[in-house]
């Protein structure tokens, strides 16, 4: 029987550095450490209650199937292919220098000792498949499916299970990739649409399965319609709080299901480089400056060891905008992003 790895992701935009492999936000898994997680990238877009939330499964293993576990704020209304540049054109927002890569629903099936399974979604050479259940139950279903997992996965699983019991296991199948053309170092986004009051991003999971040294590297993007309160852990850096440009969200507009972006939204821009026993704790969030963000939703049970994000005065960034992403290492062709850009606008002229 095949066994798939399972590495922790983080909900955020998938961004890679030369060289490095990139995977979606959460627990990826696969045999022998096979699959390696770099750095982290989702996009959490909330809008009018609504979280939007974006992130790449790339295709950077030899082995013949690998997957990941993601916890979910709460349970998505649809699960879908995500855009073709959404991610790409984000980073590109954020770092001009750095660039970024970040089927149909079947009837929910019945419960699987203790998880029941509510959607099921084929993408192209991803399986994907939204779960509830509680966090020993959760990890006892992914081992039934293959899944390889580390000691500390179910304690993690239950740590996310106690706010909410929602996840996202996504399968990739790399000998259909192979048969469909899709190369190591391609990806497939994932949208989902996931009605939330305060999205919460998952950081903790990123450290499933390392020694405590290793160093977890991670970039989050958040996108809001107001400047959002956040709260978090030490070593999570806010790089950048902004209005978000009128140019982004024209780009991210006319991408695949992404016709729902406003005219006006908040950009924000996090880093973290923590150690692994360092990131205990979740970033959380309120839609509003007037609005405090719940502890809880950090994961964290007392507040003392909690901080409030802030910019660098002296590194001369502005205020940041609210897009939720965990940014995976990924580089990506400066021109790519263009190219895409100009193919939707000329589709896009033709249609007029």
């Amino acid at each position: 029987m095949r066994r798939l790895l399972l590495v922790p992701i983080v909900a955020a935009i998938l961004v890679l550095a030369a060289g490095s492999a990139a995977l979606a936000c959460g627990s990826l898994i696969g045999p022998n450490g096979a699959v390696q997680l770099v750095r982290t990238s989702t996009l959490a877009a909330w809008h009018n209650g609504v979280e939007h939330y974006v992130t790449n499964f790339e295709f950077a293993s030899d082995q013949t199937s690998f997957g990941s576990i993601i916890p979910l704020p709460a349970e998505p209304t649809t699960v879908e292919r995500g855009g073709d540049w959404t991610l790409q054109r984000l980073a590109r927002e954020v770092a001009p220098l750095r660039r970024v890569l970040a089927g149909d629903v079947a009837e929910a099936a019945p419960a699987t000792n203790g998880v029941d399974v509510l959607q099921q979604t084929r993408i192209e050479s991803l399986d994907v498949t939204i779960l509830r259940g509680g966090g020993a139950a959760v990890a006892d279903w992914a081992a039934q499916q293959g899944f390889d997992l580390t000691p500390d996965t179910p304690d993690v699983l239950e740590f996310y299970a106690r706010r909410s019991p929602y996840f996202m296991a996504a399968k990739f199948d790399a000998t259909a990739a192979v048969a469909e053309g899709l190369n190591s170092g391609d990806g497939i986004p994932v949208h989902l649409t996931i009605p939330v009051d305060r999205p919460w991003v998952p950081l903790r999971i990123l450290a499933t399965g390392k020694p405590a040294s290793e160093l977890v590297r991670a970039d989050v993007f958040l996108l809001t319609d107001v400047e959002p309160s956040l709260l978090a852990g030490p070593g999570l850096r806010l790089e950048r709080s902004e209005p978000a440009s009128v140019s982004l969200l024209d780009d991210l507009r006319a991408d695949r299901g992404m016709g729902w972006v406003p005219r006006e939204m908040w950009l924000t821009y996090l880093k973290a480089d923590v150690d692994v026993g360092d990131l205990t704790y979740d970033l959380a969030t309120a839609p509003s400056r007037r609005d405090s963000p719940a502890v809880r939703d950090t994961g964290i049970d007392q507040a003392g060891s909690l901080v409030v994000p802030s910019l660098d005065e002296t590194a001369g960034v502005g205020p940041v905008a609210l897009v939720v992403g965990v940014a995976a290492a990924l580089v990506v062709l400066g021109g790519a992003v263009s190219v895409r850009l100009a193919r939707a606008r000329r589709r896009a002229a033709v249609g007029r």
